[in-house]
């Protein structure tokens, strides 16, 4: 049965902007039937990297995920004895906006997607490991979609992430679509190389990542103090479960999140806001160096910096503030 009239609170993206879902016109469809996601929809090769379960279409523009974030993972593990890993948000919301372009706005399976830029908000008291069993409720706007001909060019998505009624996160990503024909004209030659092999380069001390284990360090070490390189490698099965010509904007943002790890020494680090913005594509066979700058702005807080350039250009920009742990009570 349809309806016309709000559906939800969740009206404007992250980035400020005013977001053109549900409003006083738009149709919302009242007790939507439920659909699983898929591996394929999300884009991922095994069923335990996919953290959305399924979905329901409120309308147009608005849809309802339920998710389940596991307290044990090979990546998105738990990043100390209490709090899971923040950035299981910012995948969980990835791969939602890609079910999205897939199921509820046509884009092909073939479809090669680009992410522009990605910020989350999270409440890292609520992102409890002694909550992993309880369903995570994700609450999704799209907005500026952007059409060709039939097709889907592009869209941002903007979600909310509750546990049991309580607020663990919220974030926005705005991603691009190309044909594969398209793709082709754009990146031929480094289509071309993709058998190329790509040397992986000996990481950092996992400990001051914030990681446990040397193959999930995607940095190696700089020429400086705050520097660093990044460590590609092609073979991690989370990080780059299928062949690409290029690293994908989620190891960015990772590498991103280590480098602030290490360049502030806090331990663990809790982003309680990350931002990132992607300025063009990263690419295998060439050296991507990153740099941090550390600010103090705040009691009890450590913003970081960090910028990542290859070839002499900007390839991404991001900037994460982490608040040290304070005292937190489960659900339970």
């Amino acid at each position: 049965m349809l309806r016309t009239g709000p559906s939800s609170a969740l009206t404007d993206d992250q980035t400020g902007r005013a977001a053109r879902p549900a409003n006083a016109t738009a149709s919302v469809v009242e007790n939507a039937p439920h659909r699983t996601v898929t591996k394929e929809l999300a884009h991922r090769t095994t069923e335990t990297d996919v953290f959305p379960t399924r979905w329901s279409r409120i309308s147009d523009t608005r849809f309802r995920f339920t998710a389940h974030w596991p307290a044990a993972h090979p990546f998105f593990g738990p990043v100390d004895a209490i709090h899971q890993d923040p950035m299981i948000v910012g995948e969980t919301l990835r791969q939602a906006s890609m079910v999205l372009a897939h199921a509820e706005f046509g884009a092909p399976a073939d479809t090669h997607f680009v992410m522009w830029d990605l910020t989350v908000f999270t409440d890292p008291g609520a992102l409890l490991l002694a909550d992993a069993a309880e369903p995570v409720v994700v609450d999704v706007v799209c907005s500026e979609i952007r059409r060709r001909g039939r097709g889907l060019a592009g869209m941002r998505t903007t979600m909310e992430f509750r546990r049991a009624g309580r607020f663990v996160a919220r974030g926005t990503g705005s991603t691009g679509c190309t044909s594969p024909l398209a793709y082709r004209r754009l990146r031929a030659g480094q289509l071309d190389a993709m058998d190329k092999p790509v040397p992986a380069l000996p990481g950092i001390e996992p400990g001051l990542t914030g990681r446990d284990r040397p193959e999930d360090v995607v940095l190696a070490p700089g020429d400086g103090p705050g520097v660093w390189h990044l460590r590609v490698d092609t073979g991690h099965p989370v990080l780059f479960p299928r062949p690409n010509d290029h690293v994908p904007g989620m190891v960015l943002f990772e590498a991103a999140r280590q480098a602030a790890t290490a360049a502030s020494g806090l331990r663990p680090f809790l982003p309680r806001a990350m931002t990132v913005t992607f300025d063009r594509y990263a690419e295998l066979h060439s050296p991507c160096r990153l740099e941090t700058e550390v600010l103090d702005e705040s009691p009890g807080e450590v913003t970081v910096r960090v910028s990542g350039r290859q070839d002499g250009e900007s390839v991404f920009s991001a900037r994460l503030t982490s608040a040290r742990p304070r005292p937190v009570r489960s659900l339970s």
